[in-house]
Formats: structure tokens, sequence, C-alpha cells
């Protein structure tokens, strides 16, 4: 054999064994496969609410909020925002909460100064 041909069948041999070490190392278990989902639908009612829970408040008050005060969730099925009003003696504001459920899909309730504004 030449030394051309060991090369060669030293590169394959090489992706061959990358390959099958690439294959084996991707199986998961059912439990790490059901924490990852969990994760990703926690991440999925996260990001929902902290993009409908704004807009709503600007909505009904006329005040953007950024960040909120205090976060609630049983990270499966529910994320509740609460903020703090920054301008209430301007007549903005004093406390707003809003709860998102993976659910329905949306905001399920909206509490601006114990006002219900969304209810469902």
């Amino acid at each position: 054999m030449s030394e051309t041909t060991k090369i060669i069948i030293a590169v394959l041999g090489a992706f061959a064994v990358g390959f099958i070490v690439v294959g084996t190392s991707k199986n998961e278990s059912k439990e790490q496969i059901e924490a990852a989902s969990m994760i990703r639908n926690y991440v999925a009612i996260q990001e929902m609410a902290s993009k409908k829970c704004p807009a709503a408040i600007l909505k009904e008050t006329g005040e953007q909020v950024y960040f909120a005060a205090e976060t609630q969730s049983d990270k499966e099925t529910y994320v509740t925002l609460k903020w703090t009003g920054e301008n209430a003696d301007k007549g903005g504001f004093k406390k707003a909460s809003c709860t998102v459920s993976s659910s329905i899909g949306g905001i399920t309730e909206l509490t601006i100064d114990d006002k219900v504004i969304i209810k469902k």
C-alpha cells in the first residue's frame, strides 16, 4: 500500500469514529427531554408576558413600563409580572399586575391600581 492510500484510510477512519461518537452521545433520557421541554415552555411564557403586558399597560395608562418589580410563576402554566408605578403623583398608576397563561396563550388578568381591566 502506498502512503497516499494509508492517509486516505486514516482520514476516513477518523470521520467514521467521529460520526459514531456524535451519534451515541445524542441519546437523551426521557427525563432530560421532559426537563428541556418544560424549560422551553417557561421561556415562551416569560417572553410572551414581557411583550404583551407592557403593551397592555401602556394602552391603558399611557405610561411605559420596562422592568417588573416582582415575578411570580409556577414555572409551568402561568407568569405574573408586577410593576410599581414611578409617576403615581403625576397621574400615573401606583401598581400594576399582569398574568399570562400558557393554556390561553395571552393575558388572562390585568389589574391596574386594584381595578381589573382584563379577567379571563
